[in-house]
Order: structure tokens, then sequence, then C-alpha cells
């Protein structure tokens, strides 16, 4: 994200923002974004667990003597303290609480991808604590090495069940019935799972034997690792209003050099 889209997500911030309580302290956060405010101070994109995305503007942060410098770090749990109300509110103080060891490699774009996701679909000042929960285990999992196609489908499916879009695999949205694991379904996003009858087909089409498994988090089968990502990502582009997520391009290209 550069300077002009950080501004322009200061611009459209929410209206209620501005009945949020004038102080709060050491909140549980993490910071997904910063960007230039001034000569001296920054301004934090911050995702906590109380009171969800939080805009924060820290005053001399890019002053070498700054306390907030070693601070402020993505993928990193950091104690956040503010005051003020309105769009923009004020960082007072921010603690590092730490414990989570540094991404590498292909973890560090995954969790990029998870801070963008976080940035773009989620509303300013809307607590989601069980996403935080989520969105904290993920970058546990990645630090620790798992599965980076695990971690991001299962975050993924959190986060459009938070934002009310969650993915049911279990029944057909039609009849009411079990998902027949010898079947074939299609995906409406609006609905859910429709079985498909014989030679008819979807664009998002999968069986009920994937479908089943994408539910309970079980990709070690390549078909349902394959399908799980495929239909994720055309969910989330639903939601995305024609944006586009930079991380996912910029790793792409990474690969291809």
């Amino acid at each position: 994200m550069d300077m002009a889209d950080g501004a322009r997500l200061v611009a459209h911030a929410p209206a209620r923002a501005a009945a949020v309580s004038r102080r709060l302290e050491d909140q549980a956060a993490y910071v997904l974004h910063m960007y230039p405010y001034s000569e001296t101070s920054m301004i934090v994109e911050s995702f906590t667990r109380a009171h969800g995305r939080v805009p924060l503007l820290a005053k001399g942060a890019k002053r070498p003597g700054s306390a907030m410098r070693g601070v402020l770090m993505q993928f990193q749990k950091v104690g956040l303290s503010w005051s003020g109300k309105g769009d923009l509110r004020t960082l007072t103080r921010s603690e590092w609480l730490g414990g989570i060891p540094a991404l590498g490699q292909t973890a560090l774009f995954c969790g990029f991808y998870l801070n963008e996701l976080l940035l773009k679909l989620l509303a300013r000042d809307d607590p989601h604590e069980r996403l935080f929960d989520c969105y904290e285990r993920a970058l546990i999992e990645l630090a620790r090495g798992a599965r980076e196609a695990q971690v991001l489908r299962v975050f993924e499916k959190e986060l459009l069940r938070e934002i009310g879009y969650a993915v049911n695999l279990r029944v057909d949205a039609m009849s009411g019935e079990a998902v027949d694991p010898q079947a074939r379904y299609a995906y409406m996003p609006d609905s859910g799972l429709r079985r498909l009858r014989s030679g008819e087909s979807a664009e998002r089409e999968l069986s009920g034997t994937v479908a089943l498994a994408i539910d309970r988090n079980d990709y070690s089968e390549a078909p349902t690792a394959l399908h799980a990502k495929q239909l994720m990502r055309s969910l989330i582009e639903l939601h995305l209003n024609g944006r586009k997520i930079a991380t996912r391009q910029i790793f792409f290209e990474l690969q291809q050099s």
C-alpha cells in the first residue's frame, strides 16, 4: 500500500469513529501497516482485539530517538494506548508484548497477505475478537513452519465468516439435505452449495468429498487444497469491489523472476 492509498483510508473512515472513547490504555494489538504522515510522524493502521481496526497518529515516531521506533513492528504483538476521537486518534504509548519469532521467506509474504486482507475487508472501529485470535494463531503457525496453504485457508474462512459471509459446505442450500460425498456441487456466493444435475457444470464446482474436507479444514489432499484456494480467492474477490491484492501479485512476480 502506498501513501496515496493510506490517505484515502483516512479520508474514508466511517463517521461512527467520532463516538469512540477519548482515551484507551494498553490495548492488545498488531500493526497492519504504517506510512508517513509528516516529516517526523507516522500513521499506524492497527488491528486491536477489543476495538478492531483503529488508525493512530504516532507523533514523532520517525525521529531517531523515538521509543516507538523499535516497538511498532508488523507481526509482533504490542500494547497500544491512545487518546482522542474522530477519524484519527493519537497514539500515546506503545509497548512490545512479543512472543512470536520473525517470519521468514514465504511465511513473511503470507503475513503481508493477511494484513492486506484485514485492511481492505474490515471496517474501522468494528471489534472482531475471534478473528484477532485467529490472526494471532496464524502468525504463530507461520513462524513455526506450518503449511502456508493450510494457515491461509483457515484464516480466509474465518475472515469471511466475521464479515458476514460464512462459507456453508455441509448442507445443500436448495434441499436442506446433508452434503453427499459422492455428488457434485456448485457454490453460490449468496446461498451456498447447490447439487448439480447429471451433465451440468458450474464456475465454482466441487465434489461433496472436497466440500466436506474444506469444511473441516483438511487440506492434506492436493485436489482439496487446489479447490479451496480457488473458492476462497473467488469469494474474497467478490468483496473487494474491484480492488486487487497487491501482495499476491508481488509474490507471483518474485516467483517468476
